[in-house]
């Protein structure tokens, strides 16, 4: 004997599916095609996921949008079934983001294309970093090997640095969050360190999708701290990797660019200590050579300079010889004086009168007998 039917009303019907289907079916995930995308009033996203029989529609917040989207890619929707009283069945969309290696490189490329018209990956833009840093903010999996090479690598290589690191996920729906609240962190603290590094190790397309995240990319773009990024082997170039200040090709290679080999160092010194002590040398001999030069010049010159002087002597005292009296005197003259002054005239004196006659050894005094 069959069942009774139970007879519904509309909105009751409507209300006991929805409360049957969030009973059973709370939320969903959901892999389709994406087909008749559109977005109304800037808030509201409208969709169908299909695949070759059958079609949904869906329906949520344009919050849920990662980044542009096109018909055609693969999406994995997650949302919530249920019967609108006016709008039939649909799936509320709670997140979504591309699925498949081929929709998740359309999806990046066509962010890329986006931020690149915003000018977030312009080099113009990117600031240079502290080398070498004295305190560095990390952003990764504390239990991940890309943390692990990045530690064992920077600390084989420089000594004395502050490491403060945030643990997030780096892969999954959970991981654009934590890792955009990790800059936000950093950029908040009241000394800020003074570089921001985000690192990751390899992985499918699908691992590394939260750095091709539009939260993500702009969060590293608009980072007070310059920012290092690394995500992945080296062949794999990420969006937030080139909206960072600096990118490395993998973690290992993110702490060779933050600091120096301090072996490297150790050497470049004892090569400097090397080169400056021949230099030293070299100069010294070089001032040795010239000291001598010099002091051979100026003993040729004090000694030219001493003979100039003497044969000036010599002229003077020939010239003072040849004006001295007693040089007269020796050649027979002789001065007469009266009264203290030189008789040069007869008419000074008359007879009678004592004179003093010099001459050139001696002299005597004599009475005028007569006046020429």
């Amino acid at each position: 004997m069959s069942k009774p039917m139970v007879e519904f009303g509309v909105s009751d019907f409507i209300a006991v599916f929805n409360q049957t289907v969030e009973v059973t079916y709370p939320d969903v995930i959901i892999v389709g095609e994406l087909a008749n995308f559109r977005v109304s009033h800037n808030k509201w996203v409208y969709f169908d996921l299909k695949d070759e029989t059958a079609s949904l529609k869906c329906f949520g917040s344009i919050y849920v949008l990662r980044g542009p989207l096109e018909d055609g890619m693969l999406l994995k929707v997650q949302g919530r079934p249920q019967l609108h009283n006016l709008y039939n069945f649909a799936l509320i969309v709670k997140s979504l983001q591309a699925s498949g290696e081929g929709s998740l490189r359309r999806a990046a490329e066509l962010l890329k294309q986006k931020l690149a018209v915003e000018g977030l990956f312009d080099e113009t833009r990117k600031r240079p970093l502290v080398y070498p840093p004295d305190h560095i903010g990390l952003i990764t999996a504390k239990d991940s090997a890309a943390f692990s090479d990045f530690i064992k690598v920077i600390r084989a290589r420089w000594e004395g640095l502050i490491i403060d690191y945030i643990d997030v996920s780096v892969q999954g729906e959970a991981a654009p969050a934590q890792i955009v609240s990790a800059i936000e962190h950093f950029n908040f603290l009241s000394s800020l360190v003074d570089v921001l590094v985000i690192i990751r190790g390899g992985g499918s397309p699908e691992e590394l999708a939260a750095f091709n995240n539009e939260s993500v990319t702009r969060a590293v773009a608009g980072s007070r701290i310059p920012t290092l990024v690394a995500i992945g082997h080296e062949r794999d170039v990420s969006l937030a990797e080139l909206a960072a200040d600096r990118r490395a090709s993998t973690p290992s290679n993110a702490a060779e660019l933050l600091v120096p080999d301090r072996h490297d160092i150790r050497q470049v010194v004892v090569d400097s200590e090397r080169l400056m002590r021949h230099r030293l040398s070299s100069t010294l001999a070089t001032a040795q050579v010239e000291v001598r030069q010099q002091t051979l010049l100026i003993d040729r010159y004090i000694f030219q300079w001493l003979k100039d002087r003497r044969s000036e002597i010599t002229h003077t005292q020939q010239v003072l010889e040849a004006f001295n009296p007693l040089s007269v005197l020796k050649r027979g003259y002789a001065i007469v004086r009266h009264n203290d002054q030189t008789v040069r005239r007869s008419s000074q004196i008359k007879p009678g009168v004592m004179i003093d006659v010099q001459l050139a050894e001696g002299g005597f005094s004599a009475a005028v007998e007569k006046v020429k």
